[in-house]
């Protein structure tokens, strides 16, 4: 009987349950949609005696009106569960995320500028694009020596006739140097920072471009000594305690005398190994006092200050620390090789 059905479907609708919008759909589908149970119910109420019709049409109109709202219940209640899964909780252990890492040559060049700034050096800046003034001529290069060639130094605008007119990408930062004398009065300590190009192949052991960090101070009684004292400080606080320095005789445009500074090597000590090709020592930088032709160059006046200056390749320095046999791998952004470096700072 009509009547029996309607009850059937009312303890049915009872117990329904949904976890998701695919069931929820399912059970719509199943009682309220045109071929659904409760739409069969109100086919069959045609044939119902006229005296009960009153009756079980205000039962059928229950049974719909129940349907629909525990249907939309369920919809709710569906709705609050996929709220909660995906509300964040604060109070759970968080997700590891990944770090990035600083590149080893900007850990190397914190640590050589922290270490120089405790010697009361500042830093000092300068364009990238300069002229022949500033990187060769000011620095007592003659107007014939071999980095003015093309092979050594990328020329953007050269004009024979006129060499103060030159445009190059720097060799070196002592252009910085130059500028700094040519708009400060001494005393002068600086260092520069900074990336220098030079018309190299590119290999294992040599780019068309690599930083620089050179020193200069500029005062009166500036003697040797300062110097010789400054670089093994800078050494000890590098490389440890226990390092030891020599100063070699060597030539530079821009300092007289010049010397070129070894370290102690750091794998064996000084006793020798395949590293530092078993002398115990290894290159690092160079340096001298500051030429008297510089100084004049740029206004001071060589009878009465004296300085000196020194240069060091932060590739180099950073292969010494880190052993990192391959150049290149500093400018290819291998993340592999620069994860390595995650403990370094």
């Amino acid at each position: 009987m009509l009547i029996d059905k309607i009850e059937a479907i009312k303890a049915q609708l009872a117990e329904l349950r949904a976890d998701n919008e695919e069931a929820l759909e399912a059970l719509r589908i199943k009682y309220l949609s045109k071929k659904g149970e409760i739409t069969a119910l109100f086919n069959d109420f045609r044939e119902v005696a006229p005296e009960q019709k009153k009756e079980l049409g205000m039962k059928l109109n229950e049974l719909k009106t129940m349907a629909t709202e525990r249907i939309n219940a369920l919809r709710e209640s569906c709705k609050e569960q996929a709220k909660e899964e995906n509300k964040i909780d604060i109070t759970r252990p968080g997700a590891p995320q990944a770090l990035g890492t600083r590149h080893p040559i900007s850990v190397v060049r914190k640590q050589i500028i922290d270490i120089f700034s405790r010697l009361g050096f500042t830093l000092a800046d300068g364009p990238e694009v300069e002229d022949d003034w500033h990187v060769f001529s000011a620095l007592n290069f003659a107007a014939v020596h071999p980095a003015r060639d093309m092979q050594d130094t990328f020329f953007i605008e050269k004009n024979d006739a006129d060499v103060t007119r030159n445009i190059v990408l720097r060799s070196h930062t002592s252009s910085v140097q130059v500028r700094t004398m040519d708009h400060q009065k001494p005393p002068i300590r600086i260092i520069c920072p900074g990336r220098v190009y030079r018309n190299e192949a590119i290999t294992a052991r040599a780019h068309c471009f690599f930083h620089q960090i050179e020193g200069l101070y500029i005062d009166k009684n500036v003697s040797f000594a300062d110097l010789k004292q400054v670089l093994l400080y800078f050494a000890k606080e590098l490389f440890g305690p226990d390092t030891k320095i020599r100063l070699r005789p060597s030539y530079f445009p821009f300092t007289e005398p010049s010397a070129e500074m070894d370290v102690s090597c750091m794998l064996c000590g000084g006793k020798g190994c395949g590293f530092c090709k078993h002398t115990g020592w290894v290159e690092i930088l160079g340096c001298g006092m500051v030429d008297p032709n510089v100084l004049e160059a740029s206004g001071i006046d060589s009878s009465v200050y004296s300085g000196y200056a020194f240069g060091l390749g932060i590739e180099r320095i950073t292969n010494l620390k880190y052993m990192v046999k391959d150049l290149r791998m500093f400018s290819e952004n291998d993340v592999r090789f620069l994860d390595e470096f995650q403990a370094a700072h």
